[in-house]
């Protein structure tokens, strides 16, 4: 079983967002003087800076932490973070979820308009791998090269768009999906860019094969807790505190974790994935002290 969650662990959290923050608005700076140009920018920092708990560069920056090397784990946490603020753009949009709130503001289609959206969301994807392309995040090319491959991975059809995709089919869906279809979607959906986060940093040290399958399956079970928290808070949470509207896949008629394993066994399928994920991380003795407390944390977090 997982400890009592680590009080320094808000406060790591903190400070790795605040300097991810930082290197956000320095990266997303005009680019040029056209009509167009600067509502695009403010598009992209509109859905990218000013919120979030920034779990995805956190995790970037821990597991690169376990390992000594040359490379700079803030810019790979920044690539991270552009490509889930790009999905999160794209997912708001009418033709997706149709959402008017994110992070307490309105989303980028509501603030600007449906076809800036898209472009700042395509912006943003593509920046992700400028970041990762660019020699200031490791003087090796195959370490780079690396980078976006698994993050291209995570973010494609076998990732990401893939459980997008069978979210919608969801709505459509003659009767609500089973366990396994809704764990393989949430696996694709939210956990590939989680497992790519953690993954990166075994990556960016050049690790040994092992210690990168251990990362990735510590992240893939986090964020599957951190999916069925979402899950809990949807049910049992505030919108206010959440900054987003809630109990829209119960409206929807889609399967949520709750739904099929009720308030408790989805509490307790939240426990045994956290505890499993901080067991992954054995190898790593206290050096991995913050990453194991992040898997309480995605199963304690009220927002």
């Amino acid at each position: 079983m997982l400890n009592a969650p680590d009080t320094g662990f808000r406060a790591r959290l903190a400070e790795v967002a605040g300097e991810t923050e930082a290197l956000l608005d320095r990266l997303l700076t005009p680019a040029g003087t056209a009509p167009g140009e600067a509502r695009l920018m403010d598009a992209m920092r509109h859905g990218t800076l000013g919120g979030g708990k920034r779990l995805r560069a956190f995790l970037a920056v821990e597991a690169a932490g376990l390992f000594d090397g040359p490379g700079d784990r803030f810019r790979v946490a920044a690539a991270a973070e552009c490509l889930h603020a790009y999905s999160l753009i794209h997912d708001d949009l009418p033709a997706m979820d149709d959402d008017d709130l994110r992070r307490g503001k309105p989303t980028v289609h509501r603030a600007y308009d449906d076809a800036t959206a898209i472009l700042a969301g395509d912006a943003l994807q593509t920046l992700a791998f400028e970041i990762l392309a660019d020699p200031a995040t490791h003087p090796s090319g195959e370490v780079r090269a690396e980078l976006a491959l698994a993050l291209a991975r995570a973010a494609g059809a076998g990732g990401m768009v893939g459980g997008q995709v069978i979210d919608i089919a969801a709505e459509a869906a003659e009767a609500p999906f089973d366990l396994a279809t809704i764990t393989r979607l949430q696996d694709l959906k939210t956990g590939a860019l989680i497992a790519f986060s953690a993954e990166s940093g075994a990556i960016l040290g050049e690790a040994p094969a092992e210690d990168r399958a251990a990362l990735r399956a510590y992240a893939l079970k986090l964020g599957l807790a951190f999916q069925i928290r979402d899950d809990l808070l949807d049910e049992e949470g505030d919108e206010e505190a959440a900054g987003k509207r809630l109990k829209k896949d119960a409206e929807a008629g889609k399967a949520t974790f709750v739904s099929l394993l009720g308030l408790e066994g989805a509490k307790a399928r939240a426990r045994e994935l956290a505890d499993g994920a901080a067991e992954d991380l054995a190898r790593f003795g206290a050096a991995s002290r913050w990453l194991r407390a992040a898997a309480d944390f995605a199963i304690t977090r009220q927002s």
